[in-house]
C-alpha cells in the first residue's frame, strides 16, 4: 500500500532512523524503544502507523523461542523496501522544510540507497 506517509515528527524520524540503520534487520519492539531512546507508549503507536501504510512489516517470533528463554513473546519489525525509500525521502523533506542540512547518515538523492 502506498501513502504520502505519516507526519515526520521527531519521534517518527527517530524510529525510522533506527529501522534505516540496517533495513534488512528485524528488531523487536523494546529493542526499538531502547535504540530510539523513547518509551514504548511513543514507539508502538508509530510502528502501528508505519505498518498500516506499508512502510513496516512485523511478525511474531516462534512461540517456542520465548518459552525456552523464559520471557514474553516478541514481535519483530522490519522496514519494507518501499518504506525505506519513502522514509528517507520524508526525512529529507522534513530537514529541508526546516532549512537544516541533511544528516550525514541519510543518503543523498542519486547515491546508493538514496531516494528520488
Amino acid at each position: 500500500m502506498k501513502s504520502a506517509g505519516p507526519r515526520m515528527t521527531m519521534p517518527t524520524q527517530a524510529v525510522l532512523r533506527v529501522l534505516l540503520d540496517d533495513p534488512a534487520r528485524e528488531r523487536y519492539g523494546l529493542e526499538l524503544c531502547e535504540l530510539a531512546e523513547m518509551p514504548s507508549g511513543t514507539v508502538y503507536p508509530i510502528l502501528a502507523r508505519l505498518e498500516q501504510i506499508g512502510w513496516v512489516e512485523s511478525r511474531w517470533e516462534d512461540p517456542e523461542t520465548h518459552v525456552e528463554e523464559g520471557r514474553p513473546r516478541r514481535r519483530y519489525y522490519r522496514i519494507t523496501p518501499d518504506g525505506a525509500e519513502r522514509g528517507r525521502e520524508a526525512i529529507a523533506r522534513a530537514y529541508r522544510s526546516r532549512r537544516q542540512p541533511l544528516p550525514a547518515w541519510l543518503p543523498r538523492p542519486g547515491t546508493a540507497g538514496g531516494g528520488s
